[in-house]
């Protein structure tokens, strides 16, 4: 019980990072595409391959640490149900040319994003 607590007070304050995220990159680069779902998505990535790189090697923490931080508040902040969601929709405005770059950016940068926060533990370690 103790570790679903930990996920849902973390869920809780991903969630809502997400959101003052999107509001503020859609006041920023406006809302006609995706951009803060997309900002999101590629940050909490990064962020995911940082954490975990750092957990399991040079900052080696508790298992409610980890999971207080990864499955709790990164899970609450990053957004692939609503890209999925962002996808869809751009899809049904005819806008498919703009839902593939989409697709395809948060994909291949959200694994880059992944792999970029990990290489950034291992050189700092």
């Amino acid at each position: 019980m103790k570790m679903v607590a930990l996920v849902a007070l973390g869920g809780a304050f991903g969630s809502v990072a997400r959101y003052l995220m999107v509001l503020g990159v859609g006041r920023w680069l406006g809302t006609g595409f995706p951009w803060g779902t997309l900002s999101v998505n590629l940050l909490g990535c990064f962020l995911m391959g940082l954490l975990t790189a750092l957990f399991t090697g040079p900052l080696p923490v508790s298992a409610e640490t980890r999971i207080f931080f990864t499955t709790g508040l990164l899970g609450g902040f990053t957004t692939f149900s609503a890209f999925g969601l962002d996808a869809s929709g751009l899809i049904d405005r005819g806008d498919s040319g703009a839902a593939l770059m989409y697709l395809a950016g948060s994909v291949a940068l959200g694994y880059a994003g992944v792999r970029a926060g990990a290489a950034v533990i291992r050189l700092w370690g």
